[in-house]
C-alpha cells in the first residue's frame, strides 16, 4: 500500500466512485420511469373506443364473448382488487413455452409507493411485485392476470446491446403500469382489446398466457398465486356462508392427572366428573350408549381456558370449577374465573371472581354444614390469595394473603364453616373465618399454623381428608399418614389469630414409599390412601390399621385421585391421564385412557371408524371411534409426528422425530419395516390412494418416495422430490395417484410428477385441474378462503377435506376447530367454530364415511371426537363462548 494515503483510504475513495456511479444510473432509470408514465398517461386519455380496436385475430373474438370481464374476475366495479403481474426478462426466457408465471421466492416488494423489477421465478409462486408495486399487509387477496406478453421480446430474438437492456426493462415496466391504469377505467373499456397488452397475431406461442386466471394472497408480505380451474367461470358462482353441516361434541379422550389435583368427584346421578382441556365431562360408567361397559359423557363447555380444578356442593347437583388465565389472539391477558353449574342441565348459574384472581384458579371447597353456601377460592398468584364467596350471590366475603409457598388443597370443616385448612408446601395452616354478618369484604381470616414438633416436617403435604370425630389426616411427600387433632388453645402455642382450638399431631403412620398423592374416605368410615412411587392403594381402618390393599399396574402410572362409586366400587384417577374402575378385591381395568404429553400425528382407518394418535409421549395409539376406547397401544422409543394407513388398512406408515419412519402391521402390532431418510424430523407421511407409493415429508426439504408392496409391507426407494427451499409441512396425492401437490416452511406450492420420475412441474398452471385424493395443504386456491387477514402464516396448524368433498376442518392455532365449506375459495369465508381444546390444536382428520371429525391439542393432550351433523340432522353442539378472537372475526359463528 502506497504510504501517502492512510490505510484504507484506496478502498473507500472505490466505494464512493462506485455509490456515485450507481447513483447516476438510478437517476437515468428514474427519468425513464416518469416519461414511460407520462406516455401511459397519454395513451389512456386517447384510448379508442373498443369496437374499433377488436381487428388483431382471434383473441379479439374470444375477447368479445365477455364484454365485462374476463372468466373468473370479480365485478368490475371493485378494480382496486385487480392487478397485471409483472415479470423480468429472464422469467421471459425461461418460460416462454410454459405458460402463466409462478410467484417469486425473493423478498417482497417494499411497501412504498416506487415500483422496483420484479423478482425471479418461484416454484411456488408468481412474480415478487404486481403492477401496485406494493403486496399490502399480510393476508389481502387479489385476483390476478397474469402478465401480457406481446412486448417481451423472444428468447434469442433480442439484437440489443447489454446497455440498452436496462431501457427496455424500463420500458415493459412502463407498459405494464399502463396496463394497470388501462384496467381502472370504465367498463366499456374493459371490454376492449388493450393495444400495450396484445400477446401478437394468432401464432404467437404467448397468446396463451391470457387465459389462465389466478388469486394471490399474502402471507407476512410474501405474495402467493394459485390458479383458478378452468371449470369456475367466476368465483360468485361459489358457495358462500357456513357450511349446513355442524358438529357436537361426542366422545373427549383423556383426563388431566398429570398435573392437576382436586379432579374427580361423582356425583348424586351416579356420573363421573373430571376435566381436560377447557371441558367438564361428565361421565356415565354405566346406563348408557357409547363407551366402554355401555357409558357415556356430557360436556359443560362454558370455561374459555384450562380448568384446573373441582369442587361438588354437598347437595351433589351442583359443581364449581375454576380455570386458569390465558391470552387472546392478540396477546391480551384473559382473567381467571370460577363457573357454578348444574350438572343436570349444563347451564352455569353463577360466575365468580371475575378480575379478582391472577393467574389461575389453585383450588376450590364448598363448605359442608351450612349446605354449601359459601365458596373457598385459592388462587395461583405469588401470595396465593385466599377467599371466601357467597355462592347464591357471588360476591366476595373476605380475603386473605395466605402463604407464598404452593398451595395444593383447601376444605371447610364439615362440621364449622368457620374452620378451613390449607396444606401445600412445607406447610399445614388451620384458618378461622368470621363472615361478617354477611356483608361483601367485612369478613375476617386468622391462621394458625400447624406445628410438626418432634415429626420430621416433610417438603409437600399434597391431601388431608377430615374423619367424623373431627380429625384430620394428611398424607405428606414422605409417605406418612400424620392425624391431626383438636386441643384447646394456649399462649404458648406458636401462630396468631384468635381461635379458640387448634390442632396438633397425635399419631403417625408410615403407608407408603414415596408421596402420598390422595386421601379419601369412605361411606363405611374407612380411609383410602393413594401412594406415588408404589402405586399402592390401602384401606385403612380405626386406628390407621391396614386392611386391604391393591397395586395399580406401572403403565397406567401413580394414584392421583380416588373417588368412591357405587356399592364398593372404585373409581381412580393416575398421573398417566387414564381412569380407572374397579375394587381392592378385583383390581381395576381402565374406562378412560389419553396421551401425556404433547400430540401431533393423527390419521384414521381407510374403512373402519377407528383412528391413530401418536406424540411427544413416544405412545402410538389405536382408538376404537365406536367403542371409545382403546384398542392397543406401544412404546415408539422415540417422538412420533406423523402417520398414515396403507388403503389397505392392515398397516400404518408412522414418522419420528429422528428421521426414523416406522410401518408396523396393524393386527400383530410387529414393525415390519425400519427406515431411515436423513437426520431430520418427519412431518408428514402419505400413501398414495392407490397403495403403490409411499410419501415422507422431512424437515431436510425433501420428499422421499417409496414404491410399497401389494400389501404395504415392503417399501423400496423410488427417488426424492427436490425443490423446496423450506421444510415441508403437509403434501397430498393426487386421485390417479401419480401427483404430489405439497406445502412448505415458507408457503411454497409445489407440484411434482412421480410417476414420472419425481420431476418438479415447474408450470403450475397445468396443475389448476388436478383433482386430489385428499386435500390437507393448508395453502390452495381450494381453501385459501381459510386464512385470516393479517396472518403471519401460522395461524393454521391443520386442514382436511372431508370425503364427499362438501366442508373443510380447520385446526388452530387458538384452539379452535373451523368448519368450512368445500370448496373455500373467498377471502374472509364464513365458518362454524368450536371451542374446548385448551391449547394449539395440531390435527383433524374426518373418519373414513365423514360421520365423525378428531382433533388433537397440543399441550393439553387431548383428542376430541365431533359428531359430523347433517344440514337436516340433529341439533348443533351447546354454544361456547370464545376463548380468543375467531380467525375472522366479522365472518365466523361461535358455536
Amino acid at each position: 500500500m502506497d504510504g501517502a494515503g492512510g490505510p484504507g483510504e484506496g478502498p473507500a475513495q472505490e466505494a464512493l466512485q462506485s455509490l456515485s456511479r450507481r447513483l447516476q444510473v438510478q437517476e437515468k432509470e428514474m427519468e425513464l420511469v416518469k416519461a414511460a408514465l407520462a406516455e401511459a398517461l397519454r395513451l389512456l386519455r386517447l384510448q379508442a373506443p373498443p369496437n374499433s380496436l377488436q381487428d388483431s385475430g382471434t383473441l379479439a373474438a374470444t375477447r368479445d364473448s365477455s364484454p365485462a370481464a374476463p372468466p373468473g374476475l370479480p365485478p368490475p366495479c371493485s378494480p382496486s382488487l385487480v392487478s397485471r403481474g409483472t415479470q423480468t426478462e429472464t422469467e421471459a426466457e425461461r418460460e416462454a413455452s410454459l405458460g402463466p408465471s409462478g410467484l417469486s421466492n425473493g423478498p417482497p416488494a417494499p411497501q412504498g409507493g416506487s415500483e422496483e423489477p420484479s423478482g425471479t421465478q418461484s416454484e411456488g409462486g408468481g412474480s415478487s411485485s404486481s403492477g401496485t408495486g406494493s403486496p399490502g399487509p399480510p393476508g389481502i387477496l387479489r385476483l390476478t392476470q397474469p402478465p401480457q406478453r406481446a412486448d417481451t421480446p423472444r428468447r434469442n430474438s433480442s439484437s440489443s446491446s447489454p446497455s440498452e437492456r436496462p431501457r427496455q426493462k424500463l420500458s415493459r415496466k412502463a407498459a405494464s403500469s399502463a396496463n394497470l391504469l388501462l384496467r381502472s377505467g370504465s367498463t366499456e373499456s374493459r371490454g376492449g382489446k388493450d393495444p400495450l397488452s396484445s400477446p401478437g397475431g394468432p401464432g404467437s406461442r404467448r397468446s396463451n398466457y391470457n387465459l389462465g386466471i389466478s388469486v394471490k394472497m399474502f402471507l407476512r408480505g410474501r405474495p402467493i398465486t394459485m390458479y383458478i380451474p378452468s371449470g369456475i367461470r367466476s368465483l360468485e358462482e361459489l358457495p358462500s356462508g357456513p357450511p349446513p353441516e355442524t358438529l357436537s361434541l361426542d366422545w373427549v379422550y383423556g383426563y388431566r392427572g398429570r398435573d392437576s389435583r382436586s379432579n374427580l368427584f361423582v356425583l348424586r346421578s351416579g356420573e363421573v366428573v373430571y376435566f381436560i382441556a377447557c371441558v367438564v365431562v361428565l361421565y356415565r360408567p354405566e346406563g348408557g350408549p357409547g363407551g366402554p361397559g355401555g357409558g357415556g359423557q356430557r360436556h359443560y363447555r362454558g370455561h374459555t381456558d384450562c380448568v384446573r380444578c373441582l369442587a361438588v356442593h354437598p347437595d351433589g347437583v351442583r359443581v364449581a370449577s375454576g380455570q386458569t388465565a390465558g391470552v387472546d389472539k392478540d396477546g391480551k391477558p384473559l382473567q381467571p374465573v370460577v363457573h357454578v353449574w348444574d350438572s343436570e342441565t349444563l347451564l352455569k348459574l353463577q360466575e365468580i371472581g371475575l378480575g379478582a384472581f391472577e393467574r389461575g384458579v389453585g383450588a376450590l371447597a364448598f363448605s359442608v354444614a351450612d349446605q354449601g353456601a359459601f365458596l373457598c377460592v385459592v388462587d395461583d398468584s405469588n401470595e396465593h390469595m385466599l377467599s371466601v364467596w357467597d355462592c347464591s350471590r357471588g360476591t366476595k366475603l373476605a380475603e386473605i394473603k395466605s402463604t407464598n409457598d404452593s398451595v395444593l388443597a383447601v376444605g371447610f370443616s364439615p362440621r364449622d364453616s368457620s374452620c378451613i385448612v390449607t396444606s401445600g408446601k412445607s406447610h399445614v395452616h388451620f384458618w378461622n373465618w368470621s363472615g361478617g354478618a354477611g356483608v361483601p369484604g367485612n369478613g375476617t381470616l386468622t391462621r394458625k399454623q400447624g406445628v410438626f414438633g418432634k415429626y420430621k416436617k416433610p417438603k409437600f403435604i399434597p391431601c388431608f381428608v377430615f374423619l367424623p370425630d373431627g380429625d384430620i389426616l394428611t398424607g405428606d411427600s414422605e409417605g406418612n399418614i400424620l392425624t391431626w387433632g383438636r386441643s384447646l388453645s394456649d399462649s404458648r402455642t406458636p401462630g396468631r389469630g384468635g381461635a379458640k382450638e387448634t390442632y396438633g399431631i397425635v399419631a403417625q403412620a408410615h403407608a407408603h414409599e414415596g408421596s402420598i398423592f390422595a386421601l379419601c374416605l369412605r361411606r363405611d368410615g374407612t380411609v383410602l390412601s393413594g401412594g406415588g412411587r408404589d402405586r399402592r392403594l390401602v384401606q385403612w381402618g380405626p386406628g390407621l390399621v391396614a386392611l386391604q390393599e391393591a397395586e395399580i399396574p406401572e403403565h397406567f402410572g401413580a394414584v392421583r385421585a380416588i373417588a368412591e362409586g357405587p356399592g364398593s366400587q372404585l373409581l381412580v384417577g393416575t398421573t398417566k391421564n387414564a381412569l380407572l374402575r374397579g375394587d381392592l378385591a378385583q383390581g381395576f381395568s381402565p374406562v378412560i385412557q389419553g396421551h401425556t404429553d404433547e400430540l401431533w400425528g393423527l390419521c384414521t382407518h381407510p374403512f373402519q371408524n377407528r383412528f391413530l394418535t401418536c406424540g411427544h409421549d413416544r405412545q402410538l395409539c389405536l382408538w376404537d371411534g365406536e367403542g371409545h376406547a382403546l384398542a392397543w397401544s406401544i412404546d415408539l422409543k422415540e417422538t412420533g409426528l406423523c402417520a398414515d394407513f396403507h388403503p389397505s388398512g392392515a398397516v400404518v406408515a408412522v414418522g419420528l422425530n429422528t428421521g426414523r419412519w416406522l410401518v408396523l402391521d396393524t393386527e400383530t402390532r410387529e414393525i415390519v419395516s425400519d427406515v431411515t431418510d436423513g437426520n431430520e424430523q418427519l412431518s408428514v407421511v402419505r400413501y398414495s390412494p392407490d397403495g403403490l407409493y409411499l410419501a415422507i415429508g422431512s424437515h431436510d426439504n425433501m420428499i422421499y418416495i417409496y414404491s410399497v408392496s401389494s400389501d404395504g409391507a415392503k417399501s423400496n426407494r423410488f427417488g426424492r422430490c427436490v425443490g423446496h427451499s423450506s421444510f415441508i409441512t403437509h403434501l397430498d396425492w393426487s386421485k390417479d395417484g401419480s401427483f404430489i401437490m405439497s406445502n412448505s416452511g415458507d408457503y411454497e406450492i409445489l407440484y411434482w410428477d412421480v410417476v414420472g420420475g419425481c420431476k418438479l412441474l415447474r408450470n403450475r398452471y397445468d396443475s389448476r385441474d388436478r383433482e386430489w385424493a385428499t386435500y390437507t395443504c393448508v395453502l390452495g386456491f381450494h381453501v385459501y378462503g381459510v386464512w385470516p387477514d393479517g396472518s403471519d402464516g401460522t395461524d393454521i396448524n391443520s386442514l382436511c377435506r372431508s370425503h364427499n368433498e362438501r366442508v373443510v376442518a380447520v385446526a388452530d392455532d387458538f384452539c379452535k376447530v373451523h368448519l368450512f365449506q368445500y370448496p373455500c375459495a373467498r377471502a374472509k369465508a364464513p365458518s362454524l367454530v368450536y371451542g374446548g381444546h385448551g391449547s394449539h390444536v395440531t390435527s383433524v382428520r374426518f373418519t373414513h364415511d365423514d360421520s365423525h371429525l378428531i382433533s388433537l391439542g397440543g399441550k393439553d393432550a387431548s383428542i376430541f371426537q365431533w359428531r359430523v351433523l347433517g344440514a337436516g340432522g340433529a341439533v348443533p353442539a351447546p354454544a361456547t363462548p370464545s376463548r380468543t378472537p375467531s380467525l375472522s372475526p366479522a365472518s365466523s359463528l361461535d358455536v
